[in-house]
């Protein structure tokens, strides 16, 4: 059965993409319950962080499931209702508040590497595999996807991988800018789950002022809203959160912020 699987640990709020008989490839209705489950997490006061993961060890995301092309996307009207709610997915991510991780591990391919492109952070695992297929299956790749390629990775790489369709490992997806990390399967989970946390007990607030001040650094200059940013560091340094930073540093401690 293709599903999201959403469940919390703690601060941190988990998004599973379930689909293990075809590598965890999105189906339309995965498709659109992904921005539903970021709003439902954005809307949880205890959910600091918000990962991304596959359901196994062999696939993050193997892509759309093409399977469903011919019905989903096989008139020019079921293609728009299809890649609208494509788009509403990818920018899902970057459209919540709250920081969003990408768990890489296997697979992750065209629509995974979407996803992936679209959150702060992405580490993957030593055995993952990428590839952007498009050229192989005459898919056309519209503008705002693109530039989320070319923002995250430059226009140099983002060409090679759509022009070539080729398949790249997870220390030349570091190396072109993609991925932020890459560890040995070992200590994978570990490791994701402990970077997780880290954020999770940081001061909400800061990092969501932090989130968006990226994004409107990321905009246009005459379409940014920088009044908004400054009115989310006023709070920051107005809430209680930093006082018990600040009370927390002077006692030694590991502060408790409650994103107040």
């Amino acid at each position: 059965m293709a599903e999201l699987i959403i469940k919390k640990e703690g601060a941190i709020g988990w998004i599973i993409f379930s689909n293990m008989a075809k590598y965890n490839a999105m189906s339309f209705d995965m498709w659109q319950g992904l921005p539903k489950a970021f709003d439902d997490f954005e809307a949880d006061p205890q959910v600091n962080v918000i990962v991304l993961a596959g359901d196994g060890e062999k696939a993050f995301v193997s892509g759309a499931d093409i399977s469903q092309f011919e019905k989903q996307r096989g008139t020019a009207d079921a293609q728009a209702v299809y890649n609208a709610a494509v788009e509403l997915a990818y920018t899902a991510p970057s459209r919540c508040a709250k920081p969003v991780i990408a768990k890489i591990r296997g697979i992750c391919m065209g629509g995974g590497m979407g996803i992936a492109a679209a959150c702060d952070i992405r580490i993957a695992a030593s055995d993952a595999v990428f590839r952007m297929p498009a050229a192989r299956m005459g898919l056309g790749y519209n503008y705002v996807g693109m530039e989320r390629f070319v923002n995250l990775m430059g226009p140099a790489n983002a060409a090679d991988i759509f022009f070539s369709a080729r398949k790249f490992d997870g220390a030349e997806a570091m190396r072109m800018g993609y991925v932020n990390r890459v560890v040995d399967v070992a200590q994978f989970d570990a490791e994701v789950l402990a970077y997780a946390q880290l954020i999770g007990e940081n001061a909400p607030l800061t990092i969501k002022a932090a989130k968006r001040t990226i994004r409107e650094i990321r905009t246009d200059s005459d379409k940014r809203d920088v009044d908004v940013v400054q009115k989310m560091v006023d709070v920051c340094f107005a809430s209680a959160d930093y006082k018990e930073g600040r009370t927390a540093f002077m006692e030694k401690r590991t502060p408790q912020f409650k994103g107040v």
